[in-house]
């Protein structure tokens, strides 16, 4: 059985409940399951989604929207009732951020997965749990590439620690409350509507001042970076086999591209010249912020057993994106 089929026997009487389907991957998500002819009801509260990554859908009969949070327990259990699928794409995306307010980030992301665990638990129709964590989960890891089963997992920012007990609290009610649950630990996910991350924050710096491009710390930070339509590729895939209770994968290209080099593509793309790159030096070796993993490379073996390869490596992900971002921002 194939994931396409594998998602319609779940659904025929059920809709797909996506958290944070109004975002970036969640809209994309969104996009490809609708195609598919899905039933898909998305439960959002626009604080970093946009509905009009949505507009394609809205009015479709199949489609729903629902403006809630995911702190408003009640709307959470209303949102659950009737779907046996959910996709756990909600969370506060801001890895720097979470230096700065670390108690946000536990409750829009950790009580927030516990609430919608919570409801699940109750209502007792959920077969299948989908969450996206992190590449961040495993810290600064000795092995690179870094495999799903590599410990001990110590997360070196608050983002990445929200990410890691995310998953222990899925795994416990996962096999406590017999539903099956799939893990997808992430690298850098890039592509059209994304609204932050280095290559968003390169391009709007540009636009700003053409000049002059402030890069936060030494430039060397060497990560994977994955197009978006890969990533959703590889969400769906791994409904194929759903095996154990908790199955974790992770996802992302098979290179990696420094950020030196994603400012230059940034400015080819601009068609900009003569621009003054000044690196802030950053903090503990070179990194950007505190928190900031400056090596990254995850290994996909697991994923690609399954038939998936990315389409895109990361220079040419990067590009992609950086073309995207400034045709949306003309239309």
């Amino acid at each position: 059985m194939n994931s396409l089929e594998f998602l319609n026997k779940l659904v025929e009487e059920s809709k797909v409940l996506i958290t944070g389907g109004a975002g970036f991957i969640g809209s994309h998500l969104v996009d490809v399951l609708m195609k598919l002819g899905v039933r898909v009801r998305v439960f959002d509260n626009l604080s970093s989604g946009r509905l009009e990554n949505l507009n394609s859908w809205l009015g479709n009969p199949r489609f729903e929207f629902r403006n809630g949070d995911l702190l408003d327990v009640d709307k959470v259990f209303k949102a659950v009732e009737d779907s046996c699928i959910v996709f756990h794409l909600a969370a506060n995306p801001e890895v720097r951020s979470s230096s700065i307010n670390p108690i946000r980030h536990f409750r829009e992301n950790v009580v927030t997965t516990l609430n919608l665990l919570e409801a699940i638990r109750k209502v007792g129709n959920v077969k299948m749990f989908i969450f996206t964590s992190s590449s961040t989960v495993y810290g600064e890891a000795n092995n690179v590439p870094t495999s799903e089963d590599y410990a001990p997992l110590k997360p070196i920012s608050v983002y990445g620690a929200t990410k890691l007990a995310c998953e222990g609290l899925i795994s416990a009610y996962a096999h406590t409350f017999g539903f099956k649950a799939i893990i997808y630990r992430l690298a850098n996910i890039i592509g059209p509507r994304s609204k932050h991350g280095v290559v968003y924050d390169f391009v709007s710096k540009l636009r700003n001042n053409p000049k002059i491009l402030e890069i936060l710390g030494d430039g060397t930070q060497k990560k994977s970076y994955l197009y978006v339509t890969d990533c959703i590729k590889a969400i769906l895939l791994g409904l194929k086999r759903p095996g154990e209770y908790v199955e974790i994968y992770n996802v992302g290209s098979d290179d990696q591209v420094d950020v030196k080099t994603i400012a230059q593509i940034v400015v080819e793309e601009m068609g900009l010249k003569q621009v003054r790159f000044i690196f802030t030096g950053g903090v503990d070796g070179g990194r950007g912020w505190k928190g900031d993993v400056k090596n990254m490379l995850l290994d996909t073996t697991k994923l690609k057993s399954l038939g998936w390869r990315p389409r895109y490596n990361s220079v040419q992900a990067v590009r992609k994106t950086v073309k995207e971002l400034l045709t949306e921002s003309t239309q």
